[in-house]
């Protein structure tokens, strides 16, 4: 069964969209089966996949509030290699209409039950704030990817995630847990980045990708053309990060499979 990821932080311009769009590009880069759920009512994650949002047919809304099927919905083999369940101005409605229906915060978790098991990886780009939809992306994960940068108030604001990640696994998914953190936009040059940097290692140890995703001009322009970077300049640093993160990624879920068949033998 496919592993469902909430990529979220509350707040914005951490490089969530970018790290949704590149990661699921360079997984599937790797013959890897990937979806790519639009969260974001601005759509950034679905004009990056090379999807026009203003011209889609269906999107997250049709989903979410009017539960037309799946297969109705996805838009398959995006720009990136992997499939988009695409967003736009809609979206935004989709919160208000949830809040009419019954169990509105398992919407999207009953909408992809089924087609978990087509997928190696799901990977939702959740809104930069805490609401309806956010909440359904948390109650139909199994985990969550926090991509943060490495300044004065990032961990400040990452107490504050964690403290929202374990209320809401308290209420919609007793299973969800931190799937990593991953530093974005880092400059070594920077005395601050690199202070902040060993405050994440010393507090939160492994849940610290290695793999650190550099500031890139690269990663920036890639969006406007409408392809994730590895598509647009395989050879920039940007990249080259993203497909180590999902080499990272990949190991990591091997060796957590290990330990899982060894403890069934037990």
């Amino acid at each position: 069964m496919g592993k469902v990821i909430a990529i979220a932080n509350q707040k914005g311009g951490v490089g969530k969209t970018t790290t949704c769009v590149n990661l699921a590009a360079s997984l599937a880069a790797t013959q890897r089966k990937i979806l790519v759920i639009d969260l974001d009512p601005q759509g950034n994650a679905s004009m990056a996949s090379g999807v026009d949002k203003y011209q889609v047919d269906a999107t997250a809304y049709e989903l979410l509030v009017e539960e037309t099927p799946f297969e109705q919905v996805v838009i398959p083999d995006t720009s990136g290699g992997y499939d988009l369940i695409a967003a736009n101005g809609d979206v935004t409605a989709a919160e208000i209409k949830l809040m009419e229906v019954f169990a509105r915060e398992m919407r999207l978790r009953n909408a992809i039950a089924s087609v978990r098991g087509n997928y190696d990886f799901i990977f939702i780009d959740c809104p930069p704030a805490l609401n309806l939809l956010t909440i359904n992306a948390m109650a139909a994960s199994d985990s969550v990817l926090v991509p943060m940068q490495c300044e004065y108030y990032a961990l400040e604001g990452l107490t504050a995630l964690m403290d929202t990640i374990a209320k809401l696994a308290a209420v919609v998914n007793a299973d969800l847990k931190i799937e990593g953190l991953l530093r974005t936009m880092f400059d070594p040059r920077n005395r601050l980045s690199n202070e902040v940097s060993e405050q994440l290692k010393k507090h939160f140890g492994d849940k610290v990708y290695r793999t650190v995703i550099p500031r890139n001009v690269r990663l920036a322009e890639a969006p406007s053309h409408g392809r994730p970077a590895m598509h647009y300049d395989k050879y920039s640093s940007g990249a080259k990060a993203y497909l180590a993160l999902a080499g990272e990624m990949i190991r990591r879920d091997e060796n957590e499979q290990k330990t899982t068949d060894q403890n069934v033998e037990v």
